[in-house]
C-alpha cells in the first residue's frame, strides 16, 4: 500500500490530444506525408495551441507544485510523429512550460505498444484504434471527443466516471441490453451484496485516490465523481462494491436516466469518461469528455 501510494501516477497522452494539430493534419490529408513533414519542420518554431486534454494535463502537472515538487504525477507523450516532425510538439511542450520529459515518437505507428512499459495507468488520444489497443493491454484509455465548453479555470482537478463499462465491468448493462429494465433492476436487486467485476478504469480511479490520499482529506485538489444512469433500487450494489474495494468517490450522482450533461457541468468536471457514444456527444457539449470503447455498447 505505502509503495502505491508513493508511485507516481502516469498519463501517456497523443500529441493531437495535447494540441491542436488540425491544421497540420489537414496538410497531411490534403497533400500527402511528405508535404506534412516539411510543414511541421518550418513551422517548428511556432508553438502549437493547447488541445482538448490540455487544461486537464496543466492541472495534473501542477499538483506536483503543490506538494513540493515531489514528482506525484508523470505525463508520457506518444505520437505517430517521427522524431524530426515532432520536434515542434517539443517545442510547443517547453513553450507552454509544461513540465513533460518523456516520448516515444513511432514515425507513423501506432505508439500503444509502449503504454505498458511506460507503466502508464491512463491513456488519453483522438485515435480510436490506438485506444481500443490500449484498452485490450489492460490499460485504461478514452478517445477525446470534441468540445466547445468553456475550460474549467477552477484550480480544483475534477474527475467523472460512468460507471457500468468504465469503473466496473459491463456484466449489469448486458442484463439491461439483452433483457430490459426490469430484468437488469431484479437481477441487481438480488446482487446488491456481490461486488461487481471491474472495468478498465478500476485500476486508474485506485492509482488517483492513492494520489488524493497525499493531501490533507479537507483541502484535496482532486475530486471525484461517479456520474451514472442507474437510480434506485440499483444504486446499492454500485455503492456496496465500492466499499469492497476500499474506494472513495468524492461524489455519487444517480440519474435515472436522466440527461448527463448539466449535472457534469454543475460538478465542473475536468474530463467524464463514460462508454456510450451517445452519452459523450451529449456530455462533450458541457465538459471535455473521454469515450471509453468497452462492454456491450461497443460490440
Amino acid at each position: 500500500m505505502s509503495e502505491l501510494a508513493h508511485s507516481p501516477l502516469i498519463l501517456a497522452i497523443s500529441s493531437r490530444a495535447l494540441f491542436d494539430l488540425d491544421a497540420s493534419h489537414e496538410v497531411y490529408e490534403q497533400q500527402g506525408l511528405a508535404a506534412y513533414q516539411q510543414y511541421q519542420i518550418s513551422h517548428e518554431d511556432k508553438p502549437l495551441a493547447p488541445g482538448e486534454a490540455f487544461p486537464l494535463v496543466n492541472k495534473l502537472l501542477a499538483l506536483n507544485t503543490k506538494l513540493g515538487g515531489e514528482r506525484r504525477v508523470e505525463v508520457i507523450l506518444l505520437s505517430r510523429n517521427s522524431a524530426d516532425t515532432g520536434l515542434r510538439v517539443f517545442n510547443s511542450i517547453q513553450h507552454h512550460g509544461l513540465d513533460i520529459s518523456r516520448a516515444a515518437f513511432c514515425g507513423g505507428e501506432s505508439p500503444y505498444r509502449y503504454i505498458n512499459a511506460f507503466g502508464s495507468h491512463l491513456f488519453l488520444s483522438t485515435h480510436a484504434d490506438d485506444v481500443r489497443n490500449a484498452l485490450q493491454n489492460g490499460v485504461a484509455a478514452a478517445t477525446l471527443v470534441s468540445n466547445q465548453s468553456n475550460t474549467n479555470d477552477d484550480e480544483t482537478l475534477r474527475f467523472a466516471f460512468d460507471g457500468d463499462a468504465v469503473l466496473f465491468s459491463d456484466e449489469a448493462e448486458r442484463i439491461y441490453k439483452q433483457e430490459g429494465l426490469d430484468a437488469f433492476a431484479a437481477s441487481e436487486r438480488a446482487a446488491a451484496h456481490e461486488p461487481l467485476s471491474g472495468g478498465p478504469f478500476k485500476a486508474f480511479l485506485a492509482a488517483l485516490q492513492h494520489l488524493q490520499a497525499a493531501f490533507p482529506i479537507d483541502r484535496s485538489p482532486i475530486r471525484t465523481a461517479l456520474v451514472t444512469a442507474r437510480s434506485a433500487p440499483a444504486h446499492e450494489r454500485v455503492i456496496r462494491t465500492l466499499r469492497a474495494w476500499n474506494i472513495r468517490l468524492d461524489e455519487s450522482i444517480f440519474l435515472g436516466g436522466l440527461e448527463k450533461g448539466e449535472f457534469l457541468r454543475s460538478f465542473r468536471a475536468d474530463v467524464f469518461f463514460d462508454d456510450q457514444e451517445i452519452h459523450c456527444q451529449s456530455a462533450s457539449s458541457h465538459v471535455a469528455t473521454g469515450h471509453v470503447p468497452h462492454g456491450i455498447a461497443n460490440e
